[in-house]
């Protein structure tokens, strides 16, 4: 079963470069053996909020600067699990939340509903 694990937190305490070069040291002891086992997917860090723009939806499309949450931390980047079950994705959110000092992890179960093609020509 696939799952999401999507991280949550402040842009400003990951603009630290020693502690993100840290924490990601950590990750990637935890990745390696993921990937080892045949159960680590994409891996994503994603680019500032201020890189971001959002299309909104309606009557009138529209589009703004920004992601515009509506919380104080932001997505920060995700990774795709395939796990045996839910307990077994709770471990690896858990073990991932222990190599930060704050933020979130969010886990959601995948349903695969198109993959796609990318071929990295643009």
């Amino acid at each position: 079963m696939l799952f999401a694990l999507l991280c949550y937190g402040s842009e400003a305490a990951s603009a630290d470069e020693a502690t993100v070069r840290a924490v990601i040291g950590r990750h990637k002891v935890t990745e390696n053996c993921l990937a080892a086992e045949g159960q680590l997917g994409p891996n994503l860090r994603l680019m500032p909020t201020t890189a971001a723009v959002t299309v909104r939806s309606g009557t009138k499309l529209s589009v703004l600067d920004g992601p515009f949450s509506e919380t104080k931390e932001v997505l920060l980047g995700l990774w795709i699990f395939d796990c045996k079950n839910l307990d077994e994705a709770i471990g690896l959110a858990q073990e991932f939340a222990s190599h930060q000092a704050g933020g979130a992890l969010e886990l959601r179960p995948i349903c695969e509903y198109d993959p796609g093609v990318l071929t990295g020509d643009r």
